[in-house]
């Protein structure tokens, strides 16, 4: 029997349909808060919701509609933060549960003791009751009414290892449970093929997976191949290629033809160095402003309905 459920997309402010999404960012960091990863990388703080707020507004009168926030559990995350910047602007927030990369969790945290089962009941939590007020950084669980709409998992530059191998199971689990999407970290795209063949053992639905960062990977063959897979890549680099060749458009150019549903787009702005709001640039707008006319010149504006709005919707449909 065909099944009749009908597929929603999951924000801080509750379930919306995918066509409500309208223009979407993939992969942007909303908010960090005060936390270990600031304490090592100042420039990552993002906490004052006055001038997140700001550009955020910004972004919804130029055209835009929803963002995906990537930073995971208990590594800056502000569930409490990003429900007010969504009520402020009326930008669809998807808030993220899972784990980030190592280097963002002091040596001796949870991540590291709690065994498949518990982060898959942590994760699963997050995603269908509400995630914790204080983002697991304290001894009370405080769950809110805002639920995590996505799921992360992260690796390095160093060959998979069994505990992110670990961490890959649980969010498969989870995935698998309640059809939450997946988007994973790629260190400048390494690893990207190694992570799908995980997925793929493990029985993801790679459609609802995104492999993040990968137009950092200067080689046309390795994207394709990754593509290849039918998993969904994001591609957040337009504005950093600085005086190198821009890879992204180079990607872009060879790639958006071949695989026109399968490339999705963020600026991954982690740094308040990039928002105009905190006094820097090029500001979160550029996706709506330089980079179409951009693809306007490289004569593939044709594709930007698929990049920000049909592809954004299909992947981070639940499944």
């Amino acid at each position: 029997m065909q099944s009749t459920k009908i597929p929603f997309v999951r924000t801080v402010l509750g379930d919306i349909s995918p066509a409500e999404m309208g223009l979407t960012y993939s992969h942007e960091h909303i908010v960090i808060e005060e936390s270990y990863p600031t304490l090592q990388y100042p420039l990552f703080l993002l906490n004052d919701v006055d001038k997140i707020s700001k550009e955020l507004k910004s972004f919804y009168d130029a055209g835009g509609r929803t963002m995906v926030d990537t930073m995971p559990a208990d590594c800056g995350r502000n569930v409490l933060k990003l429900a007010e910047v969504s009520r402020r602007t009326g930008v669809h927030i998807i808030a993220p549960t899972g784990i980030h990369l190592e280097k963002y969790y002091l040596p001796n945290h949870w991540r590291y003791s709690y065994t498949e089962e518990q982060l898959t009941r942590l994760f699963i939590a997050d995603v269908m009751i509400g995630i914790d007020a204080n983002d697991y950084n304290g001894p009370n669980v405080d769950r809110t009414t805002h639920k995590a709409g996505m799921i992360k998992l992260a690796t390095g530059d160093e060959k998979i290892t069994a505990h992110q191998e670990k961490i890959f199971r649980a969010v498969v689990n989870t995935h698998l449970e309640t059809g939450v999407p997946v988007l994973t970290h790629s260190n400048f795209g390494k690893h990207a093929i190694d992570q799908v063949n995980i997925f793929e053992k493990l029985g993801a639905h790679l459609a609802h997976v995104v492999i993040s960062h990968v137009d950092r990977y200067e080689d046309i063959g390795y994207n394709r191949a990754l593509l290849e897979t039918g998993v969904r890549v994001e591609y957040d680099s337009a504005f950093r290629w600085k005086e190198k060749e821009n890879w992204t458009y180079k990607l872009l150019q060879a790639l958006l033809p071949d695989f026109p549903d399968q490339i999705t787009m963020g600026m991954d702005a982690a740094k308040s160095s990039y928002w105009l709001s905190y006094g820097g640039k090029p500001g979160l707008n550029f996706l709506l402003t330089t980079f179409k006319d951009d693809l306007q010149k490289m004569d593939l504006v044709q594709y930007y309905e698929n990049i920000f709005f049909k592809n954004p919707a299909q992947l981070y449909s639940f499944s």
